[in-house]
């Protein structure tokens, strides 16, 4: 065997459907395969050039399938396919030209094989057969989903997100007990055509599950014996969401933790299966290889790159019209992602202990609310170990953080105008140094304690020992509730920020005559949630979340809550709208703004922001009700 062959054949061996061939199918295969070269942008098939002549297998880089439907709207729909992918089957299969245009989305190279050794091969190869004949299957489920996204001027993505998980299991979960031989449990998987299966015991509680690309890394390559229980080989950290959790919070489990399936369990016991395909056909928007992308960075340049992914997932999924708070969950988590490894990196590379210190955001990444306009705003909390004093250990930690928020910087999150960050000696702090600082900005209630409030109060655990920040969370929320004094200073403040309604004109407009949707419309809705949340002892720290908890223990009416997030998201929308738009000119993402003009709003979204600046004029009224302001 030659050794083209030989690293042809290690290639085709990690993926599907090639790893379940015969060897000499495989080989027979190679020995009529070419590779060819795509330089980026480069068309690679489109319908112009007729009946497709080869079936194609990504090798190395990216393509790109772009569908247009009856010319429905401007919008392209993309299908990604990445290293091991095949494509086009469904053309393959029909003896037809292509629906898409396929291109490279940067420099690709593609294994080639003539479609008429490719129809040989499917009557050569049970495997490959089956392979393709179920992924048209799939193809032509994607395509009418989005026909039907397109004429309805709603996107799948959209009615996915806003799904709960019982809408979306397509069938009873496949399970087996756990001394099932791994040899039936792979046995039934083929059988019935399911990529993964569940363990579970007597009472159906789930115990483990195994997936397709378990069974390359832990059975076929170590060959070991498939007669001894199937547990054995299974993944057993299991993670589960609800049936009612939506479908956008089993997207966000998928891309953080690299998931491909996320059960679901009510009561303990396991009552379906959802995987990436059955939420929303991840690849459109690359959610998990972005995720994935970013936990195997190890340099500045491929933390840039996932950094720019991330801004593109976010343009993807505004053309796509994925609501607003989770749009903005999905960038925060994404950043969050990125930001963590950014630390783990470089606390690594000093042989620091996670454990003795926590990485906080703040300000809207605390609250998962970024948009594209971002800065950087965290903070360091840490032990102190016997021995040592506070200030040895924050000697130690300054320049570390000092790298970190310098990378972030490079990555496209600009460092902090007014230094809230954890290379500013203030904001790198033990436990008992911070609650000393929240005490003193309670008991003081200066301007300053109150700025540093609005900031600091809304700190999220983004890495390391996530017990540090729980234990300042309990202990700020204990001390604020009980301060009447504070929380009464606080709504004063947030009163200081009015919506900018006029009573002769629809708008009070301020610099260059336009509207501050940051300043003026979302931080009301953002200070008065936080004080409701503190007030309540409610440990969320999304505004969305805050309302809803918050207000709800204040015996404020569920329908009055909804009409407050209903326009605190509408105001939200706007922003990312109008940040789209200037990136789309060009406009660098630290060079953003939140300043809009009304005149340049068409008739329905004034009218609806107007209704918005309504609300936060509402709930600012239940504010000075609540304090007898």
């Amino acid at each position: 065997m030659s050794a083209i062959h030989s690293s042809q054949l290690n290639f085709f061996a990690s993926h599907v459907p090639f790893d379940r061939m015969e060897p000499a199918h495989l080989m027979w295969m190679l020995e009529r395969m070419k590779l060819g070269y795509y330089a980026k942008d480069e068309m690679i098939i489109s319908p112009d050039q007729g009946v497709v002549d080869h079936f194609l297998v990504v090798k190395q880089g990216e393509v790109h399938g772009e569908q247009k439907v009856a010319d429905a709207s401007d919008a392209d729909a993309w299908m990604e396919l990445g290293e091991g992918e095949c494509f086009p089957l469904g053309a393959l299969l029909a003896n037809r030209p292509v629906a898409s245009l396929y291109r490279a989305g940067k420099d690709t190279f593609c294994y080639q094989l003539p479609v008429a050794d490719f129809h040989t091969l499917m009557g050569m190869s049970a495997p490959f057969r089956d392979f393709c004949t179920r992924r048209i299957a799939n193809l032509l489920e994607h395509s009418k989903q989005i026909i039907q996204a397109q004429y309805t001027q709603s996107g799948a993505e959209q009615q996915s997100l806003t799904s709960p998980l019982s809408a979306i299991i397509r069938r009873l979960p496949v399970t087996c007990s756990p001394q099932t031989s791994i040899r039936d449990a792979m046995t039934r998987m083929h059988d019935l055509r399911v990529g993964s299966m569940v363990a579970v015991d007597e009472a159906g509680r789930p115990l483990g599950i195994l997936t397709l690309p378990d069974v390359l890394e832990r059975i076929a390559l170590p060959q070991i014996d498939l007669e001894q229980p199937v547990i054995a080989v299974m993944t057993t950290q299991l993670t589960s969401l609800s049936p009612q959790a939506l479908a956008h919070e089993a997207a966000l489990m998928m891309a953080k933790e690299g998931f491909r399936h996320v059960l679901v369990v009510e009561n303990e016991r396991l009552v379906g299966l959802v995987s990436e395909k059955d939420l929303f056909a991840l690849q459109r928007v690359g959610l998990r290889q972005i995720g994935s992308s970013i936990r195997l960075a190890n340099s500045i340049e491929e933390l840039q790159e996932s950094a720019a992914d991330i801004r593109s997932m976010a343009h993807n999924m505004m053309a796509q019209g994925v609501a607003a708070e989770q749009l903005t969950q999905f960038i925060s988590t994404f950043n969050d992602l990125l930001t963590a490894r950014v630390v783990d990196l470089e606390i690594n590379a000093n042989n620091l202990n996670p454990d003795e210190l926590c990485w906080i955001s703040l300000g809207s990444e605390g609250r998962f609310e970024q948009t594209l306009n971002t800065d950087q705003d965290n903070a360091l909390i840490f032990k102190v170990p016997e021995g040592m004093d506070a200030n040895k250990v924050r000697e130690q930690l300054l320049p570390v953080a000092k790298r970190i928020n310098d990378t972030l910087n490079a990555c496209g999150y600009p460092l902090c105008k007014g230094k809230v960050m954890a290379s500013n000696p203030q904001w790198c702090l033990s436990l008992e140094e911070w609650k000393g600082t929240f005490a003193n900005w309670i008991t003081n209630s200066s301007q300053e304690a109150l700025l540093n409030a609005s900031i600091f109060f809304d700190f999220r655990a983004l890495y390391g020992n996530n017990t540090l920040a729980e234990e300042l969370r309990d202990w700020l929320l204990a001390i604020a509730r009980d301060n009447g004094r504070f929380l009464h200073q606080m709504a004063v403040d947030a009163m200081s920020i009015q919506p900018p309604l006029g009573f002769v004109r629809d708008f009070v407009l301020g610099k260059e005559n336009k509207l501050d949707l940051k300043l003026n419309g979302i931080t009301p809705f953002v200070n008065t949630a936080r004080i409701f949340s503190l007030a309540s002892g409610v440990a969320h720290t999304s505004t969305v979340q805050r309302l809803r908890s918050g207000a709800l223990k204040m015996k404020i009416p569920e329908a009055e809550i909804e009409a407050w997030i209903d326009a605190f998201l509408f105001i939200q929308v706007l922003r990312l709208r109008h940040h789209d738009e200037e990136k789309a000119k060009g406009i660098q993402d630290q060079d953003l703004d939140n300043l809009i003009d009304p005149e340049h709003l068409n008739e329905l979204d004034r009218r609806i922001l107007k209704e918005a600046f309504r609300q936060a004029r509402k709930l600012q009224t239940r504010l000075a009700l609540e304090y007898r302001l």
